[in-house]
């Protein structure tokens, strides 16, 4: 049985491993020093790839509005979540992210499930912990993860909870408690206000802003994974109110889901742009460039999945 503290456990375990990954990223630093050869090849050739990609775009955008709904678990019908695929398949042996819509008030059942998940709150406020541990609601912005086999329940409170799930191969099934097993894996929950951000002071790959105060610098928050290998890995970005620019992608996979504010976002080579509300999603395949703009008074939070690294700059 878990408890207040275990759930505080977890706060320090993750924090302990976000400080890590930011330590490891200490090499994309700031540096005064001069480049080397291999470093000055390196730059030439993404500069290279962003131009080709520029040609051959695989930008997508699913807007929350344009999602399909159904019930999360279907034997349960009404009783259960709703939710909405934006990628992959949960039906399926893939990875997948999808939108979870559970109604004010809800409580699960204490069950397990046969895959892991992560989670990110993106409005409302969500519990998720053993049935016994005391509740930690998870406001906005929050994060958490569900390892595959452990008994839990998932609570919601607000009219308009929404989260995102994120899982690495499927099919995501709902199994009762009876099943349970451990695979190993541990949860975690944290909370919005112990994540941990750098900005461009820390990180060359992150847009400088002119303020003087670092205000209107753009800043980012690791959750999990390495974002320096050619590994999946998990990151939350801060753009800030008034931000224009790009977000550079120079791994084979990039997607991002909007969790606060509703930036415009252009699609290259096109005079479209589509304003994202919260839930809605971007993505791409191979090297690629989008183009985002915060509204003038409301930040822009994104929760990003990436395979290699990414880069965020001021300017079209």
């Amino acid at each position: 049985m878990k408890s207040k503290s275990d759930s505080k456990m977890k706060n320090k375990t993750l924090l302990l491993s976000i400080t890590l990954a930011s330590l490891l990223t200490a090499g994309c630093s700031n540096s005064a020093t001069k480049p080397t050869e291999s470093q000055a090849n390196l730059s030439a050739n993404e500069a290279k790839k962003t131009t080709e990609s520029a040609t051959k775009p695989t930008n997508k955008v699913v807007l929350k509005s344009e999602v399909t709904w159904d019930y999360l678990n279907p034997k349960r019908a009404d009783k259960a979540p709703m939710a909405a695929t934006l990628w992959g398949d949960r039906k399926a042996n893939t990875a997948t992210g999808f939108l979870l819509k559970p109604k004010d008030g809800f409580q699960s059942p204490p069950h397990i499930h046969n895959v892991s998940y992560r989670g990110v709150v993106i409005s409302g406020l969500i519990h998720n912990d053993d049935p016994n541990a005391t509740s930690m609601w998870m406001p906005a912005g929050s994060f958490w993860t569900q390892p595959k086999g452990e008994v839990h329940i998932t609570a919601a409170k607000g009219s308009n909870t929404l989260a995102y799930i994120e899982i690495e191969a499927g099919p995501y099934l709902v199994k009762p408690a009876s099943n349970a097993f451990d695979s190993g894996e541990r949860p975690v929950n944290v909370d919005k206000s112990n994540i941990v951000w750098l900005d461009a002071s820390t990180l060359t790959w992150l847009a400088q802003g002119t303020a003087k105060d670092n205000s209107q610098n753009a800043e980012i928050a690791f959750v999990w994974g390495n974002p320096k290998s050619e590994q999946f890995s998990g990151s939350l970005i801060k753009l800030p109110a008034g931000f224009k620019g790009k977000i550079h992608s120079y791994g084979e996979s990039f997607k991002a889901v909007v969790l606060q504010g509703t930036p415009e976002y252009q699609m290259p080579n096109s005079a479209d742009i589509s304003s994202l509300e919260p839930g809605s999603f971007f993505s791409s395949t191979g090297e690629s460039t989008h183009q985002v703009s915060s509204q003038k008074s409301v930040e822009t939070v994104l929760y990003v999945r990436s395979q290699g690294k990414f880069k965020v700059v001021y300017g079209k």
